[in-house]
């Protein structure tokens, strides 16, 4: 049973217009299909499959459903019985519930994300193709994201009630869908309280994160570049478009990406992450951030944490 990496992520923005700007624009999303209920759906110029990202109109923004893929059908069934057994309600949703894809098994997470998994999603290719490819496209747009890289949700967490959503997720993550732990943030005595989590399921140091936070939400979706150069070109561009800044270009300690977080037009926080950072693998040891030396894990350069970086989100 695989799960293979991050597949889409669906967000609800306020102004369609405004959104779609954005995606486009600063990003450098590509629309690929709209439905009648007027979804639009786009992708990046190096993903092959139909979209990664969704928006809905809504009036009030945040994250409707996170998605990933796995391998086969097979794997579908096996892991439906894998989460049941783990005491999480399912629904097997039939094909073509969202356009261009097919089954999709619905749950909720532990901390109550609402969570799908699919197979197959339609393939229209990357935007330089599969034979003799350029390295790029020529219409590239705005900072040019290459895929959806990865999102990052915020879990309830309140120790003095014994409530840790973070750990939570983090256990089914790795004992039913497969993940491992790369790195964590630990606070309170002896570090015994996780406070953040970052998870994989490739090489990638985070296919996913969780963050503990007041109530569940998405802190942000992230857009891979290729370098510290694209980041910065990326911060020209969101200047150039007077594209909300919350954290200019920096450098991770965890995951040693190198980042800008800049706010759609509804509030969404998005983010340009590039650098792999290190290979990771199931046999390497966790990383782990102890509580003095957290705001250095996340923001290394300064070392400093603005408040509002945990306690703003959709």
């Amino acid at each position: 049973m695989t799960v293979m990496r991050i597949g889409h992520v669906n967000i609800r923005v306020m102004d369609m217009e405004a959104a779609l700007k954005h995606y486009q624009n600063v990003v450098g999303m590509k629309i690929t299909h709209q439905d009648e209920q007027g979804n639009v759906y786009l992708k990046c110029w190096d993903e092959w499959n139909k979209y990664s990202v969704i928006l809905t109109l809504s009036d009030q923004a945040g994250m409707n459903h996170i998605a990933y893929k796995v391998n086969n059908e097979q794997d579908l069934d096996a892991l439906q019985k894998k989460i049941e057994a783990h005491g999480i309600q399912t629904e097997m949703l039939p094909e073509d519930t969202l356009p261009f894809v097919g089954r999709m098994l619905r749950f909720n997470l532990p901390s109550g994300h609402d969570m799908r998994l699919y197979a197959s999603k339609e393939c229209v290719g990357t935007d330089v193709g599969s034979t003799n490819p350029d390295p790029w496209p020529d219409d590239l747009r705005g900072a040019g994201a290459h895929w959806l890289d990865h999102a990052l949700l915020m879990c309830e967490m309140n120790p003095e009630k014994g409530i840790n959503k973070v750990a939570d997720n983090t256990r089914f993550f790795i004992e039913v869908l497969g993940f491992f732990q790369t790195e964590q943030i630990v606070v309170g005595p002896g570090g015994a309280i996780q406070l953040a989590s970052f998870l994989s399921c490739s090489s990638k140091p985070h296919d996913i994160a969780f963050v503990g936070g007041d109530r569940p939400g998405m802190h942000h979706l992230s857009f891979f570049l290729d370098s510290w150069h694209d980041i910065l070109k990326a911060g020209d561009v969101m200047a150039k478009n007077r594209t909300r800044i919350d954290v200019p270009p920096t450098r991770h300690g965890v995951t040693r990406g190198e980042t800008i977080y800049f706010f759609d037009p509804s509030g969404n926080r998005n983010e340009t992450f590039a650098g792999l950072g290190y290979q990771a693998q199931r046999d390497k040891p966790i990383i782990t951030w102890t509580e003095d030396q957290a705001a250095r894990g996340i923001f290394y350069h300064t070392g400093v944490l603005n408040e509002s970086f945990t306690t703003v989100y959709t």
